[in-house]
């Protein structure tokens, strides 16, 4: 690096030299907690270098898409090392398997790039979390914030039995709105390889046998941190509870239970029991164990208890009632125990929703939403009559539009009893019963400006998803053309990898169409789409007067978040080369006004308005899409003319991993610090003594940004 930097007098730098000092002074203590620059071009000592490591975080959706990929398998526990002490871990649970950010690239990069960090800008000095503004007198909405940080994630660890998570996934979702969460599986492979612990709101352990005592250590770290832990005929215990066999005639048996949770009186019902009850040995332990519910028998056998631990809030229901199994699923039943179990349903379901209640989760069931017409609108009256045309050359002699995901009936207006499904909507070309809430033409074009992009909208209320609605018209664009699909809510938002992106109302939900030539600055480095629509994300709310300091971020290489403390939308792209064209579709999601799964960006202005005594209004869903594309298209046609130096320092202004470190290989692999991206979109990272080079993601990890790999030369 020495012959590649010089003084600020223009003198050459001939040899970089750390420093090392035993303590650091006020000023520095105070920036280790922020993120910042590794600027190589200013002055720099070891204890910048060596401060403790800011993990770069995920949080959507996950959906915002929220997701487990595979990961790899190994039994053993990880080595942190000597160079992991002091390290703050902050592990993420990722929304999508990482090796889909290779997909939009045309060709193995293979080369190790040097980077230029000279515009690679300090973060603001004045970084500030949400959480840390937050009056203890909110009003109840505000209450509901999560300022957590955690994804809506449900993990279910079911050892090596499908089955056995089917069975309880399918049970949890009876009793808490899925539109708020997602509930994946936490296969053994991943237990200790998967940063799940920081990502996860509940884990549920169903797996009878005994806990192998790696994973035992891990899910007690979990609790250790706040976690919150379901065991439903398991054998996991801690503290001073023991679980052990009571008798064989028991187990799979139906017995009365008396369960008296903490917000209800004293239930009776008849349950089917593991064969196992639990024993407090009472030892001078930090858990407190509270008993929920025990068998009506002369013993009273626990099989129901409430535990605490640490210090950090964490705590446990362990149940050895089989509460996920419901009646019609046992096989080869008496009819009197299918009677008998029957009878107690409705108390077995109110039962497992108290104690998920008790978690915090919130149990209030809604009736998922039906699906919606599809309307077509247009930014610009005339081009209405040109739109129509086209689309009459697209449909059948039914004026059906087929596509594998969604087809669509070409209607002048709704009629009535007319098929609406996940397979075919209609699609109404007059305007005049179109109404929403959430998103007005008006306003929509008074914020779009754009040549193309957004200029024609295929808009439905609910939807699956946005880019079913574009798949049968993508391929036939016309050039002039721009198409967008936008929803209200989706009921199947997809995330990367095919993992579920939640979609409430209040998101800003879209698709949009882009042809790229293959030949062209953006076709050779076709991976940029995805920064680039991040960036689009962001700018849309800091480019306007008044909402500079709203702290909206890019995280490599699709996210979008409130600051680095949580995720608050993401981008998918897929992308199709058809001759020297590529078709692309962009999907993008972000929370505008609703509060949950995680946080949005009226909970942000709210808290800008009450900390600096401001009068910010709310922004709106159909504003912030237009200036998005707006932002979009001027940053295409940016890196179409420039390239990569077209864009970067636009980027790098948002992005928040200055100065931020990784792990390179593997949780015990070699740290780096980040200090940009390259030419071809991938990360560049510096380890100390060595020269910077471009590192990939592994495949394999839950975070993009957890184990990141050295390409071959």
């Amino acid at each position: 690096m020495e012959d590649r930097l010089q003084m600020d007098n223009g003198s050459p730098l001939h040899k970089i030299t750390s420093v090392y000092l035993k303590e650091l002074s006020l000023k520095d203590k105070e920036r280790t907690a922020k993120v910042t620059d590794l600027s190589l071009s200013k002055n720099r000592t070891a204890s910048d270098l060596e401060r403790p490591i800011k993990e770069i975080t995920m949080g959507a959706s996950e959906s915002i898409d929220r997701g487990s990929p595979d990961l790899r398998s190994s039994d053993a526990e990880t080595d942190k090392g000597e160079d992991s002490e002091g390290i703050e871990e902050h592990l993420h649970l990722h929304l999508s398997s990482c090796h889909e950010c290779l997909e939009l690239e045309t060709r193995t990069i293979e080369s190790v790039r040097f980077a230029s960090a000279e515009n690679i800008p300090d973060l603001p000095e004045d970084f500030v979390r949400l959480e840390d503004n937050l009056d203890q007198n909110e009003s109840k909405d505000t209450a509901k914030l999560n300022v957590t940080g955690k994804p809506p994630n449900i993990l279910i660890y079911s050892g090596v039995s499908e089955h056995r998570f089917q069975q309880v996934k399918y049970v949890l979702l009876q009793c808490f709105d899925s539109s708020r969460y997602v509930v994946y599986p936490l296969p053994e492979d991943q237990v200790l390889n998967a940063p799940w612990t920081d990502n996860c709101l509940m884990l549920v352990i169903v797996d009878e046998r005994p806990i192998k005592k790696k994973f035992y250590k891990h899910f007690l770290d979990y609790l250790s941190k706040g976690g919150k832990i379901l065991g439903l005929s398991s054998s996991f215990t801690f503290g001073c509870l023991s679980v052990r066999n009571k008798n064989k005639k028991l187990q799979g048996s139906v017995q009365e239970m008396v369960f008296s949770g903490p917000n209800s009186d004293p239930v009776s019902l008849n349950v089917m029991t593991s064969g196992k009850i639990f024993e407090d040995l009472s030892c001078d332990n930090l858990s407190q164990v509270t008993p929920w519910g025990y068998l009506n028998n002369d013993n009273k056998d626990l099989i129901i208890v409430h535990q605490t631990f640490g210090d950090n809030g964490g705590e446990a229901i362990l149940c050895q009632a089989k509460l996920e199994v419901s009646p019609e699923s046992l096989q080869e039943v008496d009819e009197g125990i299918f009677e008998s179990l029957k009878k107690s349903n409705p108390s077995r379901c109110e039962i497992l929703t108290q104690i998920l209640a008790s978690f915090g989760l919130d149990c209030e069931l809604h009736t998922p939403p039906c699906l919606t017409p599809v309307y077509l609108l247009t930014s610009e009256q005339s081009n209405l009559s040109e739109v129509l045309q086209w689309l009459g050359t697209r449909t059948d002699s039914n004026k059906i539009i087929k596509s594998s995901q969604m087809s669509l009936k070409v209607c002048p207006s709704l009629e009535p009893d007319m098929e609406m499904s996940s397979s075919l909507l209609p699609l109404v070309t007059t305007r005049e019963t179109f109404s929403c809430e959430n998103f007005t033409l008006e306003k929509y074009r008074e914020n779009l400006h754009t040549e193309k992009l957004g200029k024609i909208v295929l808009f439905a209320e609910v939807t699956t998803t946005t880019f079913s609605l574009l798949d049968g018209l993508m391929f036939h664009e016309p050039e002039e053309m721009g198409l967008i699909a936008i929803a209200a809510c989706q009921t199947q938002g997809k995330g990367r990898g095919g993992n579920s992106w939640l979609s409430p109302r209040g998101c800003a939900l879209m698709t949009v169409h882009v042809s790229i030539p293959l030949r062209s600055e953006l076709g050779q480095r076709i991976a940029f789409v995805q920064h680039l629509m991040s960036l689009a994300v962001v700018e849309s709310v800091r480019s306007i007067p008044g909402y500079e300091d709203i702290d909206l971020r890019v995280k490599w290489p699709n996210d979008i978040y409130y600051g680095d403390v949580m995720k608050l939308g993401g981008v998918l792209v897929n992308s199709t080369l058809m001759g020297n064209t590529f078709h692309i579709l962009i999907g993008c999601g972000f929370n505008v006004s609703n509060s949950n799964p995680t946080v949005c960006i009226n909970d942000l202005i709210a808290q800008h308005n009450k900390r600096l005594k401001t009068n910010m209004e709310a922004l709106r869903v159909d504003m912030l899409i237009a200036r998005t594309l707006t932002a979009l298209e001027k940053h295409i046609k940016a890196f179409q003319s420039q390239g990569p130096n077209g864009v970067l320092p636009a980027y790098y202004k948002y992005w928040l991993h200055s100065g931020s470190q990784v792990r390179l290989g593997g949780e015990g692999g070699p740290l780096a610090w980040i200090v940009g991206v390259d030419d071809s979109g991938f990360l560049q990272v510096l380890q100390e003594g060595k020269e910077i080079v471009s590192v990939h993601p592994d495949g394999n990890s839950f975070d993009m940004l957890r184990n990141l790999i050295v390409p071959k030369k």
